[in-house]
């Protein structure tokens, strides 16, 4: 009998990433399953068939057990750490954690348990393109991303458990580093095998830059703790493409457009540093959206370091996401941290007006990097609109 059968299970929040992973595991395990969101998304397209709410407030039907998104904390039921917990429960499972490239290092996992045979069941919070969701239900394995910005990732129990790296990103959450440190500490005790610190991988990759270098080397590492020999993972690993948001690159009349989910210093540097390895010789103008404003005002000396590796850059208004505005805080500190270091950036509040800064500047030849992690995914779009003109 499916470890889920007879269950109806209702989740708030079921467009996200995250949720709408663990939707599409729980029916294939056997429950029936539903949702509501404000919009509909494309996380949602492989849960064809399903009852799913739109509305601008929560629904919540009578009779489900209900699971919450993190955003949605006022909605009574489950939280999705909660369920999410239990679903790694009943699977011998692998858990990336870690500030940067769990969502890759997971994906590069799941990926090659797929391409060997080996049937993994997975839960990423991105579209993985190679593997045809974000969400699989295999019957090897169960390979999950755990996120440590509500502390998720230190409920779960993992056999094998990964740690990417440790960086104070979520500063609500973590009073400091070493309380961080500390929670990755206890999870790692808890696990029967950890992954920590591996080598960076040796050979060539299709995904650029020493971040992947060093995210397909755990992965690697982890592969080999599953039971897969380097020397059979090693080749699958080198055809991994990426995942959404992640340096995905397309071209328009001459002009090459790379978008990325990074937010973090060390995600933009190491981003930047991708594209320079990648494009050698090629001119980068930035448009970056810093993302909350918790984040931006402790780090935005650190952001501008980072994105002082570019040619031209554009800042935009902070994103909010789940945080209420904080006075004083607007990505206008960015700008000013970036002159202080003798950089000229455009303040361009909304996403719109960054665009219009790339197309007016642009020239064929030019590589255009948007960054962070909220709209600013609409930018690659109405660049194309614009540079297609």
């Amino acid at each position: 009998m499916p470890p889920l059968d007879g269950r109806r299970l209702w989740f708030v929040g079921i467009g996200g990433a995250g949720l709408s992973a663990y939707a599409q595991l729980a029916r294939a395990w056997g429950a029936e399953v539903g949702g509501w969101d404000r919009v509909d998304t494309p996380y949602l397209d492989a849960l064809g068939g399903i009852r799913v709410e739109l509305a601008p407030e929560p629904v919540v039907p009578e009779g489900w057990e209900v699971v919450v998104s993190s955003a949605y904390p006022a909605v009574a039921g489950r939280t999705r750490a909660d369920f999410l917990a239990e679903l790694v429960g009943l699977r011998d499972s692998i858990v990336v954690g870690g500030t940067h490239g769990k969502s890759t290092t997971a994906a590069m996992i799941a990926f090659v348990l797929r391409e060997l045979g080996l049937d993994p069941a997975w839960l990423i919070g991105s579209t993985v393109p190679q593997l045809g969701s974000n969400g699989g239900d295999g019957q090897g394995r169960l390979v999950v991303e755990g996120d440590e910005s509500d502390r998720t990732v230190f409920r779960l129990p993992a056999d094998i458990a990964v740690v990417t790296n440790v960086e104070l990103d979520h500063h609500t959450e973590f009073r400091s580093l070493a309380e961080l440190e500390n929670e990755f500490a206890d999870w790692s005790r808890s696990a029967r095998h950890v992954v920590r610190d591996a080598p960076p991988f040796p050979g060539d990759l299709r995904v650029p830059g020493e971040h992947n270098r060093r995210n397909a080397g755990a992965a690697l590492s982890a592969l080999e703790l599953a039971g897969v020999s380097p020397d059979d993972a090693a080749p699958v690993l080198a055809r991994f493409e990426g995942i959404g948001r992640r340096f995905e690159t397309s071209e328009v009349d001459g002009f090459t457009l790379v978008d990325d989910y990074g937010h973090h210093p060390s995600e933009l540097a190491a981003t930047i540093a991708a594209v320079r390895e990648r494009f050698p010789d090629r001119r980068l103008r930035v448009l970056f959206q810093p993302h909350l404003y918790s984040r931006t005002r402790h780090l935005a000396s650190e952001l501008a370091a980072s994105l002082a590796g570019a040619d031209d850059i554009a800042v935009t208004e902070v994103y909010a996401a789940r945080e209420v505005p904080s006075p004083g805080v607007t990505g206008k500190l960015v700008v000013d941290a970036l002159s202080d270091r003798g950089r000229l950036a455009a303040w361009t509040p909304t996403v719109e007006s960054g665009v219009e800064h790339l197309v007016r500047h642009a020239r064929p030849g030019d590589v255009l990097l948007t960054m962070g992690a909220g709209d600013v995914d609409r930018a690659p779009g109405l660049l194309r609109d614009r540079l297609a003109r």
